[in-house]
């Protein structure tokens, strides 16, 4: 009994064909360059890199970045902690820029 016939001994080439058509398709998209799926490492910039953020504050270390944003979040206020060639910084949007640095004003009173 023949399977469909005389193609039985082409099935295997095309199928062997399409296997290795797919795994050329899955290795181009995995080592394509633009479109990883993995985060890059940040790279740090000016602080005028960093588009419509405005710098709120120019702590000396990040530890005290990082609590200045704490403050700032647990104000109701976005913000971002960037590592700038300058050193840390601490940026918000520019229509909570004011508000940002009045509650780190009266943070820098009480501590």
């Amino acid at each position: 009994m023949t399977f469909g016939g005389g193609y039985y001994y082409a099935v295997g080439p095309v199928m062997a064909f399409v296997f290795v058509g797919v795994l050329v398709l899955l290795l181009r998209w995995t080592f394509s360059h633009g479109r990883s799926l993995v985060e890059r490492r940040p790279k740090s910039g000016s602080s005028e890199e960093y588009g419509l953020l405005e710098v709120v504050a120019e702590p000396a270390t990040f530890i005290e970045a990082e609590v200045l944003r704490r403050v700032l979040v647990d104000a109701g206020i976005r913000a971002t902690l960037a590592p700038t060639t300058e050193g840390p910084r601490l940026m918000v949007f520019p229509e909570e820029a004011s508000i940002a640095r009045t509650v780190l004003a009266d943070h820098r009173r009480r501590g």
